[in-house]
């Protein structure tokens, strides 16, 4: 489209002002083509008649929409324009109060002339590692964007400050550099950063001064440059200084001053150091009181001046040289205070020998005084003939004055930057630099001289240089992007520094005038006029013939000619100078001697630099060859050497614009702006800019932006380009106006402002189409609402008048009723006389009758009793007869059914169920009952608990409100309505007090009812229990009585059944008898092979040996099992037959006797389970079947005597056999391998004798359940017959809930066989305790015999002779030691078997021993599992080992490498938490033990010093810093529980009380631990947070866990370079929290105390808030609502997370409550009163500034949302004026909790630690 089409109606333009600059208008009609004026609208609503020129053509310029209005680049903006720029950065400035913008490649900062809190240490963090066009502008985002490029692209960086004085330039290069030394740190201890900063207090004392425009103006050019190395840390610096304008030392304008560092001497001349200095107030000497007031508010000069001291301290300036600086600085002061007298009659001049200052001049620089008062009033004129002394007139001996005072303190600055730049010098090879420069900027005042010449001249230089950049840049970016390159006309300044520069130009006049004997400043004007007269950047004053023009980029200046030779040439006469190089002080002699040059260039050479500094273009020849080094001619050779490093480095510009001329904090002046910009090149960027595709959108941004405008068919495309493609082509015609690259769509200006219009039109009809159906719904509701009113209206008028009708009704009813009734009582009342009338004649009538009738009927009825009674003694008699018979006949038919039923019960009662189901349902109930009690006094006791609490809590809130209420009355007594808001809050607690205490009521009554209920309950079953207890009694006894009534019917039957089970039971016992002699058979089987055992020289082979130890493996028999249970085995041992052998075969033979005798109890066991299900069916079944079971229980008793009679035989015969082999044995003495063999057999034999005594228990048991078999077979006869007796309603309920007496007795019996076996087992531990005894004592007697012999043998001895006496002697003693070796020999074979055997067996069990090494060490020696032999002996071990290890002393080293040094956490994971820290103490207990202390020092000190090893070796590994954490406190801990202090000794067992130390305290070593505890944190929290505070921002602040809620705003150039894909890094909030959650498993998982752990994770999330909240104060594109919603969301997850890991008490939750105020802030209504009220109220977290600055940095996301407004701004302001916030904006996210480690003991035993193998602690031994 074209642009005239934008010029509708309430578009806004841009128009002159003459005031303003720039005013904004709206159009109120549109415009048409040949229209000749624009109908506006001003802001004060006054219509405005804009003219236009026809010829020209040019219309206004557009405004940007409103959503691009504080924009943090301008080139974002779509209208790039003058006025665009200026009102950006207007609004900015004074409404959101922000002093940087960008502006392409341009940081623009504005001077606020006041301190913000936006440079603290924590802002430069914040910024670092950031990308540039992700936070707002900042001049630490320039830093940091040099700082990465120079690690990034390994190429050397500059920071270009430029401004005009007083724009802030020498601070915006004082925050860069301290940028620089504060991430770029030095890796050393040179402190070299701290130099680096210390420079700027002294260049600021010698080169500041204050001017008109400013107080703190830097009167020279600087150039520092910061190398860094090949990390990228600082190792030192160099400094370049350009043209210090030393006129100012002699003379100052009004309202200026001289150099600060002359003002701060003056303010401390009444130091003691400095009383020889002779110096008084500043107002006393001419050289600094020029310019009247020498004092500038805000500013301590003495303080100062301290300030310059300690840095030249720092900066390694001796204490004498730092006293003759400041005695050359007085020098200077007394010399411009010199009385110069002019003689009378003459022009010559003198001075007084006895002037004080003269005297102060000459004694402080050392200089004799006759010599400099001779030569101070005249000079010397050399001819070549001879020498002439020549006096000087008033006028000249002042100007030698002062040339003098201007070169001693130009020799000075130059000595102080060269012994500066010595202090930044390093050895160290350099990889490279940043350069920062803070020159001055273009300058322009009533009077310009030579100083505004040179510094115009550099800037000229400067802005060729940035035009040249910037150009190239967008030609880059147009390339790279594939975008068809038009060359685009820029501003070129070459002909104007040609005109300066160029030979015979301005400066090589200048240069050839200075020759000229007598040149002056009128003759080099006039050269000026006659050769550059025709240059079009010059041009001739009309009124002035001294005075010439130079039109520069920025503005034509008017340069007055005088002074111009003698400032270039700067003489000062040779004999003074003389002078001062015979002075007696070196350093002052040292300032006159030859100089190299005006300015100290340090060369670029070796170590400085890896690149060749080269011009961009050819230097300019010098005019003449040898050319006196003039001023000019150094300025400008150290200009071309600054720009050719210029250009050897990517620059980064900074631009600082004074906003006004007051110095008046946040005033704009957009006459002084814009001139600035103008002269500053910033609208040269806008403007470059402007003529190409300003406005560039990625495709992704770009649709998602601008998809409400296309189509859903094109949506459906998967291409994005190609989408974004059609839509540009239908809205956009003019296909020049867009161009494709290739991740961007590039447009021109304008352009993005047409689709910001078109997709504002479309919202807006999309709005008017929901306003109108909202409308719509509202006036549907609002007709229906009255419709529904007219309804019930209507209703209510109905309804009255039916009611009246109803009542009309009613009453006419009423009195027909009434009439009816009365007429009715009235005939009523006469019709009951006649009745009762009536019915008295009636009742005398039949009364009568019935009178008569009655007696006749009296007298047959005493007839009929008679009779009854006569007949009634008849039947009774007949009765009884009857009865007599009957109840015999029941008694013995119910003692039959009592019995069934007694037997039945006896069954049931052998069950362990029985004594369960007793009483089961009572005490159910019982418990259930008393659990409830218990729950609903635990509730009433938690509900007292609330109570109290809340009351205390009502208590205290309602004092603390009175408090304030008091407190508010005295400060505010007018404020009415916060008094009643505070009445009403107590009334609102009074009735929540009051609600609370009917709540705990209601509460108490229901408790007290539920409780009377309870009790009400447990009494009524008590009752119900005896009740039923009462009725058992009664039907036992009614059972006792009717079993004696049957009981002699019942025995003949008895008697007849028992017949018939003996018949059976003898059948059976013939069957028996069969299988007896097949045993005896057996039996004789095994006599006969006894025979064979016991035939001589019988001997055992290989093979059976072989066989033998198969069979040992056997799992039935255990070796652990061998012992005493027979008394043959016993006799055979003691008398030491350990060699005898025996054949296989009877073993074998035993062994199936054996399994025969399982197999018959089996059967008898089956049989006899039979017979229970028998018994069990003879309940129901007729009496027939009981002689049945009485002949099997007969055949059951008689089998059971034969099988006890055949176990005793077997019994016996076994003995003898064992008694056999014993003899066998004593007879035959065989080998080693015979022994081993009989060994394992005799093993078996034991063992086949165990379970023969288990198959005799099992024949016992048998026969006890066959006697109860037979016992509950009667009792149930006798019980079925006592229920067919009892009646058919009686019942017994009670029979599963209590025991009856025969149960109890059946229960004791049990009991006294339980008693019975115990006291066998009693018995059998005593047999072996005697047996061990009788063993003891034969060993005693065995030594005793042995005694006696030697004894004897050495009486023998002592009678034989010497040598006799030797040679037995010797041969006892080879006896003794063969035996010994012998013995030993077979014990140490017995041992390797059982090694070998225990090898394996602990290599199957080494991993449940380790599973369960915890729990084993809690359980008591008497629990311990028993069934395993390797756990038995580990447990033996465990008992005897008292927790301590001991180690040689040469052996500590290696403790420490495989315990500390090369340990891995890794390696101990499946062991007991912290197991070094626990092995390290058992050692430490040893040497306890011991008394040694050298081994306690020489253990801790290494174990200290090898934890710190190792911690510096894994600084950057969270998991060993968290391991060794874990076992620092655990030592410590250890340390303390078994100090023996009783304040740690409270939680000890009585095991760990004996484990305490003994003979050290080791308090300062626990304080040593502690202190290394607390290092070991720091460090872990510096681990987590450097993993973590990269992910924070993206994973917090910029995860979009919400989709579809940011919007997309125009970006600008920082922003889209910032965006490119190589810096793409993002993380996600499920990124963070698996971090965390590996943080929290790995401290977990070794061991670290929770409170610990809870620290850690509170510091955590304080950092999580810190960087994030910062992050957010300094980005203006993240301060929206959607940003606040995402935020809140985020939060809130890791909130979740910490409930889910329990931790809620941590207080790292309430870390992020600014976090969340924040956030909610952003949400929160900004429009009213009383939403600032709410505001206030709610982010009490955050500080007054903190919530401004998110104010004026909220930014809605569309046009459709509302900005903040200033007046709601200072609202806020206003409401928190009373809160005492810091100053600070940001958050310290390095600030660290104090941490405490509180004392956490051990359950753990030290005897319980086991050492795994893996650690190769072999060398250790277990104490």
């Amino acid at each position: 489209m074209s642009t005239v089409q934008l010029y509708t109606k309430y578009t806004r333009v841009w128009i002159p002002d003459p005031d303003e600059v720039w005013r904004s208008a709206e159009i109120v009609k549109d415009y048409k083509e040949g229209d000749k004026s624009l109908q506006l609208k001003l802001e004060d609503e006054t219509l405005y008649e804009y003219r236009l020129d026809l010829q020209g053509n040019e219309l206004p310029l557009l405004c940007n929409p409103d959503i691009l209005v504080r924009e943090n680049d301008l080139t974002a903006l779509s209208y790039l324009h003058e006025p665009a720029v200026l009102h950006n950065l207007k609004v900015r400035f004074l409404e959101s109060n922000f002093v940087y913008t960008y502006c392409g490649i341009v940081l623009v900062a504005i001077n606020p002339y006041e301190e913000l809190p936006i440079y603290e240490e924590d802002a430069i963090y914040a910024y670092s590692g950031q990308n540039m066009g992700d936070m707002d502008p900042h001049i630490f985002a320039v830093a940091e964007e040099a700082y990465k490029q120079m690690a990034r692209d390994e190429k050397n960086q500059s920071i270009i400050v430029s401004g005009e004085s007083g724009a802030g330039k020498t601070v915006s290069a004082k925050y860069a550099m301290r940028f620089f030394t504060t991430v770029g740190g030095s890796a050393s201890k040179t402190n070299i950063e701290a130099k680096v900063l210390a420079s700027n207090p002294i260049m600021e004392a010698i080169g500041n001064a204050r001017t008109t425009r400013n107080d703190n103006s830097s009167r020279f050019g600087k150039y520092i440059e910061i190398g860094f190395d090949k990390r990228y840390h600082i190792i030192g610096a160099n400094m370049r200084t350009y043209l210090l304008e030393k006129s100012r030392v002699v003379f100052q304008a009004e309202h200026e001053r001289n150099y600060h560092i002359f003002y701060q001497l003056c303010a401390s001349s009444s130091l003691p150091e400095f009383k020889d200095l002779g110096l008084t107030c500043a107002e006393d000497f001419f050289y600094i009181s020029q310019g009247g007031d020498t004092s500038i508010s805000g500013v301590d000069d003495a303080d100062d001046f301290e300030k310059t001291r300690h840095a030249f301290t720092l900066l390694g300036v001796k204490e004498s040289h730092q006293m003759t600086i400041f005695r050359i600085i007085a020098a200077i002061l007394h010399l411009g205070n010199l009385e110069i007298q002019v003689e009378r009659g003459s022009e010559a001049c003198s001075l007084s020998s006895e002037d004080e200052h003269l005297k102060n001049f000459c004694g402080l620089l050392g200089v004799e005084l006759s010599q400099m008062q001779h030569w101070l009033c005249n000079r010397k004129l050399v001819t070549t003939a001879e020498t002439y002394v020549k006096n000087m007139s008033l006028h000249q001996v002042v100007n030698a004055r002062n040339a003098l005072a201007k070169h001693i303190y130009a020799q000075l600055f130059n000595w102080i930057v060269q012994h500066i730049n010595k202090a930044l010098h390093t050895t160290v090879k350099q990889h490279s630099f940043i350069g920062v420069l803070d020159i001055y900027g273009f300058e322009t005042f009533e009077v310009n001289s030579f100083e505004q010449f040179c510094i115009n001249y550099a800037n000229e230089k400067l802005q060729q240089q940035f035009n040249l950049h910037v150009f190239k840049l967008e030609q880059e970016e147009y390339m790279k992007e594939g975008i068809p390159w038009t060359l685009i006309d820029f501003y070129d300044n070459q002909p104007c520094i040609d005109l300066i520069e160029a030979k015979l130009g301005i400066l090589d006049l200048l240069d050839e005038e200075c020759k000229v004997p007598r040149g002056t400043d009128q003759n080099w004007a006039q050269k000026l006029y006659d050769r550059h007269g025709s240059s079009q950047h010059f041009q001739k004053p009309r009124m002035s013939n001294t005075s010439f023009i130079i039109l520069h980029f920025a503005d034509k200046v008017e340069y007055q000619s005088e002074g111009f030779l003698e400032k270039n040439r700067d003489t000062v006469y040779e004999e003074q100078i003389s002078i001062l190089k015979a002075s007696k002080y070196p350093m002052v002699a040292d300032l006159f001697h030859e100089e190299k040059g005006a300015v100290p260039v340090t060369p670029v050479g070796k170590g400085t630099s890896k690149i060749s500094v080269r011009s961009a273009r050819p230097a300019i020849k010098a005019a003449n060859k040898e050319h006196k080094k003039t001023v000019g001619h150094q300025f400008r050779n150290s200009l071309h050497l600054l720009m050719e490093t210029l250009n050897a480095t990517t620059p980064h510009y900074v631009r600082c614009i004074k906003p006004n001329d007051e110095k008046l904090p946040f005033k704009f002046d957009p006459k002084r702006a814009v001139q600035q910009l103008r002269a500053c090149g910033v609208l040269e960027t806008v403007r470059i800019s402007a003529a190409g595709f300003p406005s560039r959108w990625s495709y992704h941004d770009f649709l998602k932006r601008y998809r409400v405008l296309m189509k859903k068919t094109d949506l459906a495309k998967n291409d994005k380009k190609q989408i974004c493609k059609t839509l540009l082509e239908d809205l956009i015609k003019d296909p020049d106006k867009f161009q494709f690259g290739h991740t961007k769509i590039f447009f021109r200006a304008g352009q993005v402002a047409y689709l910001e219009k078109l997709r504002a039109d479309k919202f807006r009809a999309a709005i008017i189409m929901i306003e109108k159906t909202v409308r719509g719904w509202l006036q549907r509701v609002k007709y229906q609402r009255l419709r529904q009113a007219t309804v019930v209206l209507q209703r209510y008028t109905r309804g009255h008048l039916a009611r009246r009708l109803a009542e009309h009704l009613r009453r006419t009813r009423a009195a027909i009723i009434l009439q009816k009734q009365f007429r009715m009582l009235r005939i009523r009342r006469a019709f009951q006389r006649v009745r009762n009338s009536t019915i008295t004649i009636q009742a005398f009538a039949r009364g009568m009758f019935a009178r008569r009738t009655y007696h006749q009927i009296l007298a047959e009825h005493k007839a009929t009793i008679l009779q009854k009674y006569a007949r009634g003694w008849l039947a009774r008699t007949r009765f009884h007869r009857v009865q007599a018979a009957t109840i015999v006949l029941q008694c013995y038919y119910r003692r039959m059914k009592a019995r069934q039923q007694l037997k039945a019960l006896r069954i049931e009662a052998r069950s362990a169920q029985h004594l369960k189901k007793l009483n089961v349902g009572m005490e159910n109930k019982v418990v259930q009952l008393q659990r409830k009690i218990d729950e609903q006094n635990k509730e009433y006791r938690l509900l007292n608990e609330q109570l109290s609490t809340l009351t205390s809590a009502h208590s205290s809130e309602v004092e603390k409100l009175k408090k304030e209420l008091l407190q508010y009355q005295q400060s505010q007594r007018g404020d009415g309505n916060q008094l009643l808001s505070l009445q009403e809050e107590m009334e609102h607690l009074r009735l929540e007090l009051e609600r609370a205490h009917g709540e705990r009521k209601v509460v108490e009554d229901s408790y007290m009812q539920e409780k009377d209920l309870l009790r009400k309950r447990i009494s009524d079953l008590e009752e119900e229990n005896a009740l039923l207890k009462q009725e058992k009694e009664e039907l036992n006894s009614r059972i006792l009585c009717q079993s004696e009534d049957e009981f002699a019917r019942n025995a003949v039957e008895e008697n007849i059944q028992m017949k018939k089970e003996l018949e059976e039971e003898r059948s059976r016992y013939q069957n028996l008898v069969k299988e007896y002699s097949s045993l005896e058979q057996r039996y004789d089987n095994l006599r006969d092979e006894m025979t064979i055992i016991k035939a001589p020289g019988h001997r055992r082979n290989p093979s059976n040996q072989s066989s033998l130890e198969s069979d040992s493996n056997n799992p039935s028999i255990s070796s652990s099992d061998i012992g005493d249970t027979e008394d043959v085995i016993q006799q055979v041992e003691e008398i030491g037959m350990e060699k005898a052998a025996m054949d296989m075969t009877l073993f074998l033979k035993l062994q199936k006797r054996v399994r025969e005798l399982e197999l018959a109890r089996k059967k008898l066991q089956t049989q006899l389970e039979k017979k229970e299900q028998e018994s069990k069916k003879s309940q129901v079944i007729e009496t027939n079947t009981m002689t049945s079971e009485q002949e099997d229980f007969a055949y059951n008793s008689l089998k059971r005597q034969e099988l006890e009679s055949e176990n005793k035989k077997l019994k016996n015969e076994l003995n003898e056999l064992r008694k056999a082999i014993a003899d066998r044995a004593t007879q035959n003495n065989s080998s080693n391998d015979v022994q081993d063999s009989y060994n394992l057999l005799l093993n078996h034999l034991k063992a086949a004798n165990e379970e023969l005594e288990v198959r005799k228990e099992e024949v016992l048991i048998l026969r006890s359940q066959i006697m109860k078999a037979a016992q509950q077979k009667e009792m149930g006869k006798n019980m079925l017959k006592e229920r067919e007796s009892i009646p058919s309603n009686a019942s017994w309920p009670n029979s599963d809930r209590h025991v009856d007496q025969e149960d109890a007795i059946e229960a004791y019996q049990g009991m006294c066989e339980t008693n019975r076996l115990l006291e066998a087992q009693l018995q059998d531990q005593r047999r072996k305790y005697e047996e061990e005894m009788e063993g003891l004592r034969n060993q005693l007697d065995a030594m005793q015999e042995e005694l006696q012999k030697q004894q004897q043998a050495s009486l023998q001895t002592l009678q034989l002779s010497p040598e006799v006496q030797v040679e037995l002697g010797l041969q006892q003693e080879i006896t003794r030691l063969t035996n010994e070796n012998l013995d030993l020999k077979e014990l140490v074979e017995k041992l390797e078997k059982n090694e070998k055997k225990l090898k394996k067996q602990l290599k199957i069990y080494m991993k449940k021993v380790q599973d369960f090494e915890a729990s084993q060490t809690t359980l008591p020696a008497d629990r311990r599992p028993h069934d395993s032999n390797m756990q038995v002996a580990v447990q033996r071990k465990e008992k005897d080992f008292q927790g301590m290890l001991e180690y040689y002393k040469e052996d500590e080293p290696l403790l420490i490498r495989n315990l500390i040094t090369d340990l891995k956490p890794q390696a101990v994971s499946a062991t007991v938490p912290c197991l070094p820290a626990y092995i390290l103490f058992m050692c430490l207990r040893h040497a306890d033990y011991i008394n040694d202390d050298q081994k306690v020092h020489s253990l801790l000190t290494s174990t200290i010093n090898g934890i710190k090893k190792v911690l510096k070796k894994h600084h950057d590994d969270f998991e060993m810093t968290s391991f060794w954490l874990a076992n620092v406190c655990r030592l410590l801990h250890c340390l303390k529980q078994y100090s023996g202090d009783e304040g740690f000794m409270t939680q000890n067992t009585p095991k760990q009380n004996e484990h305490c130390l003994k003979n050290f305290d080791l308090t300062e070593y626990r304080q040593v631990l502690s202190h290394l505890s607390i290092q070991i944190y720091q460090q872990l929290i510096n681990i987590a947070q450097g993993i973590l505070q990269p992910m924070t921002v993206s994973a917090v602040l910029e995860n979009e866990s919400i989709q579809g809620l940011s919007g997309v705003q125009p970006m600008g150039y920082r922003k889209y370079i910032s965006n490119s894909p190589e810096a793409d890094t993002s993380y996600s909030l499920d990124n963070m929290i698996r971090q965390l959650n590996t943080f929290h498993s790995i401290m977990c998982d070794q061991g670290l105390d929770p409170e610990i752990v809870q620290q850690v994770f509170k510091q955590i999330f304080y950092m999580i808030n810190a960087v994030t909240l910062n992050n957010l104060l300094l980005r203006k594109d993240v301060c929206s609502w959607s940003t606040g919603m995402q935020l809140r969301f985020n939060i809130s997850q890791l909130e979740e997370w910490l409930h889910g890991k329990n931790l809620q008490q941590s207080g790292a939750a309430q870390t992020l409550v600014p976090l969340i105020q924040a956030a909610q802030l952003l949400q929160l209504k900004k429009k009213t009163s009383e939403d600032a009220e709410a505001i206030c109220s709610l982010c009490t977290s955050l500080t007054t500034q903190q919530i401004v600055k998110i104010l004026n940095l909220y930014t809605p996301v569309n046009e459709f949302e509302e900005r903040v407004t200033v007046a709601f701004i200072r609202n806020i302001q206003m409401h928190l004026q009373e809160r005492n916030d810091p100053p600070q904006l940001l958050l310290d996210f390095k600030h660290v909790f104090p941490v405490s480690f509180p004392f956490n003991p051990s359950s753990i035993t030290m005897d319980s630690i086991h050492l795994p193998a893996s650690l190769n602690l072999d060398f250790l031994n277990k104490v």
